[in-house]
């Protein structure tokens, strides 16, 4: 096995090894980054639903109010109006999803599902969690879950909510007596769940390991070439040079001229160690023939 041949067996063992050692790194770095990058995503749609609730209580509910009294308007309650604007933009991101969960909703469409449930209890029983971060497997793949407590702190909610005959005849008329009372302040009975897409995600963290195992195997490459040119012209080849002059001469034959090679490295000290070598043989031989 040749020098050169050594050289990039060598060279590709700790190549392999410190690839492999730095895959699974590279991989957790690159999946938290983007793991921040869909919390970044969730960030911005609960800004938008909070942005929503607070224009639906600001500007709708005090323009609608007279009316209510009349006919209830599920349009002056911020809830109602965040669902809504989360319907329309699903139409354009159908695996994103927006719902605010409740135990003892007023309207039937908001009751918590049992995963749903579970989260709005684990979160009512430790007041310290301000959110609870979740990857659920669904038929659609898996969804990225960040769920956010919502705390009974305004006592105009109970105004709705406490019992049925403190609540707007209008909104007992439509939706009946039966949901939505019992509520207390402080309490923890509702919860704001965002789901998005996890797919392109998984996409895009393979697509980078992928992309470092290309640029680090190109660049791997390079080197070798250029680590296996300067070896060649450095060292390979002077001593083959060094080793054909020495096989002929111990052949008999002495008309080669010595090897010359200049510089300070190791080579340039063997060649003069071999070159010297050379003088004190023919030295020797010349002596042996006089006697």
């Amino acid at each position: 096995m040749g020098l050169g041949l050594r050289f990039n067996i060598v060279l590709l063992s700790c190549y392999l090894v410190g690839l492999t050692l730095s895959l699974w790194p590279f991989y957790q770095l690159s999946r938290r980054e983007a793991m921040e990058q869909l919390q970044a995503q969730i960030d911005v749609l609960r800004a938008e639903a909070l942005s929503v609730r607070k224009y639906t209580t600001d500007e709708i509910r005090p323009l609608l109010d007279d009316q209510s009294g009349i006919q209830f308007l599920p349009q002056t309650i911020p809830s109602f109006s965040a669902h809504t604007v989360f319907r329309n933009f699903r139409k354009y991101y159908p695996q994103y999803s927006y719902k605010e969960a409740a135990l003892n909703p007023t309207n039937p469409a908001n009751r918590a599902k049992d995963w749903e449930q579970e989260l709005i209890e684990k979160l009512s029983a430790n007041r310290d969690i301000d959110k609870d971060i979740t990857v659920r497997t669904t038929e659609e793949g898996q969804q990225y879950t960040v769920t956010y407590p919502m705390v009974i702190k305004d006592e105009s909610c109970l105004t709705c909510h406490s019992t049925a005959d403190k609540a707007p005849p209008s909104m007992v008329a439509l939706y009946g007596n039966k949901n939505g009372f019992g509520w207390k302040l402080n309490d923890t009975l509702i919860a704001q769940i965002i789901s998005i897409p996890m797919s392109a995600t998984e996409t895009k963290v393979w697509r980078n390991l992928m992309l470092f195992i290309g640029i680090s195997s190109g660049i791997f490459l390079a080197l070798l070439v250029l680590l296996n040119i300067l070896l060649n012209r450095y060292v390979i080849s002077p001593v083959n040079r060094m080793a054909k002059i020495a096989e002929a001469y111990s052949m008999g034959d002495t008309s080669n001229p010595e090897f010359q090679y200049e510089g300070t490295d190791e080579v340039a000290s063997l060649a003069r160690s071999f070159n010297r070598m050379r003088r004190s043989l023919d030295y020797a031989m010349k002596e042996l023939e006089k006697t």
